[in-house]
């Protein structure tokens, strides 16, 4: 009886449990029952076990990395509306590269000749623009309704992590950025120039105080906040340099700035819905700082990707109105000065997917992920360049572009964890 004994007494050194005593009433001696709960999601101790018996011992599992995560992903600690409506927000920043994207392709760029309204005299397209004015507003009817849920997110993301407090100032701060836009309005209007610019610069400005101001009061998840006034600043400055690509008449290089900052605004909200789900506290790195630092390097590889596919769309057939022509550039040999950091990008991402996949890295099955679009990337712009570049593919590589530089941001993110 002795040796059972001290095999429990043991068990319970290395394995936590609770120890239940209770009179047995059949016997009439007191019985010690030990019973297994564990501390982790795990398995349940088997239900046969016997009064005063020896718990069967489970074998621990197997490390095959040191790196390798464990344990479930956590749950969001937020309320379903603020997921529901991050989710939201990168779905929207998503399309509206897409719908950006048509207008372009489609020669609609001046299918609204003024900003912000359509027309000097409406506000909405006119009969005698036809369908090229229809998609003009359109997408900049998609912009208003990606503002309205950046607005959303960062109300619900203030609220829940300052509290009456940080809303509070906010809700201010918008009333003072009205305001503020209200006053350069008539300035410039006083002055005789185009007014409404004016106005977004006063909003825009009063934008970044208040994020200032709420980064300094928030106590807790900074992060999430920080990211949050991030795509609303850009979406209030987006609407801003949309304007001035249609007052410039198209420039290309404020197109491609343009393109490349909804871009940044898909990765932000990608960011987002990685960090909700992880806990506020500081990070350390599950990867071999080799790994880290190819990571990083793969990362200028997507970023020349993309730097030199918007100096080659601008400098393409689709410049966004049949009437202004590009020059400067040539297109062809563009094209192939793209390709270049395109395939040693897709060398680099199998690389660092078959590393992960071996060593078992926390990061493998976004890696597995951004192959799968990179893949996808390179055929469809090797497909549009043997077509001559047709409307329907070029969109469909914009949109590609965007959805991988999101997934290999969440990469990045998931080199690093928090520490518990």
């Amino acid at each position: 009886m002795l040796v059972p004994l001290v095999g429990l007494i043991t068990d319970a050194f290395f394995a936590p449990k609770l120890l239940v005593m209770h009179p047995a009433l059949s016997a009439g001696i007191a019985t010690i029952r030990f019973y297994r709960f564990p501390l982790v999601n795990g398995p349940r101790p088997c239900a046969g076990a016997r009064a005063g018996g020896h718990m069967p011992d489970t074998a621990a599992p197997a490390v095959t990395s040191p790196y390798e995560r464990h344990g479930p992903r956590r749950p969001s600690a937020f309320g379903r509306p603020l997921r529901v409506l991050a989710w939201l927000s990168f779905i929207a920043e998503v399309i509206i590269i897409g719908t950006g994207g048509a207008v372009r392709l489609t020669g609609s760029g001046l299918g609204c000749s003024e900003w912000p309204l359509c027309t000097p005299e409406s506000l909405v397209p006119t009969p005698e623009q036809g369908i090229h004015g229809i998609i003009e507003f359109g997408n900049r009817t998609m912009t208003g309704v990606v503002g309205i849920i950046a607005i959303a997110v960062l109300l619900l993301t203030l609220n829940a992590v300052g509290g009456r407090r940080s809303l509070k100032a906010a809700l201010w701060f918008a009333l003072a950025g009205i305001g503020a836009g209200v006053v350069c309005y008539g300035i410039a209007w006083l002055a005789g120039v185009p007014a409404f610019p004016f106005f977004s610069v006063g909003l825009l400005l009063a934008t970044v105080v208040g994020a200032v101001h709420s980064m300094r009061i928030t106590p807790r998840r900074r992060d999430l906040t920080l990211l949050a006034w991030i795509v609303l600043i850009g979406v209030v400055a987006q609407a801003f340099v949309g304007g001035i690509t249609v007052l410039t008449g198209l420039n290309p290089y404020i197109v491609g700035f343009h393109y490349a900052s909804s871009l940044v605004l898909v990765c932000v909200t990608a960011a987002y819905l990685v960090r909700m789900h992880e806990p506020d506290a500081p990070r350390e790195r599950v990867v071999p700082r080799w790994f880290a630092m190819l990571s990083h390097v793969t990362g200028l590889a997507l970023a020349l990707t993309i730097f030199f596919g918007v100096l080659t769309t601008g400098s393409g057939p689709h410049s966004g109105d049949a009437n202004v022509v590009r020059d400067g550039f040539d297109a062809t040999i563009l094209a192939h000065v793209h390709s270049w950091p395109g395939y040693i990008l897709a060398v680099l991402v199998a690389a660092l997917a078959v590393i992960a996949w071996v060593q078992r890295l926390a990061p493998r099955r976004w890696l597995l992920v951004l192959v799968l679009v990179i893949l996808v990337q390179v055929g469809v712009g090797i497909w549009q360049a043997r077509e001559g570049l047709p409307e329907l593919l070029v969109g469909i590589h914009m949109v590609l572009a965007s959805l991988s530089a999101a997934a290999y941001t969440v990469v990045v993110l998931n080199l690093k964890r928090p520490v518990a």
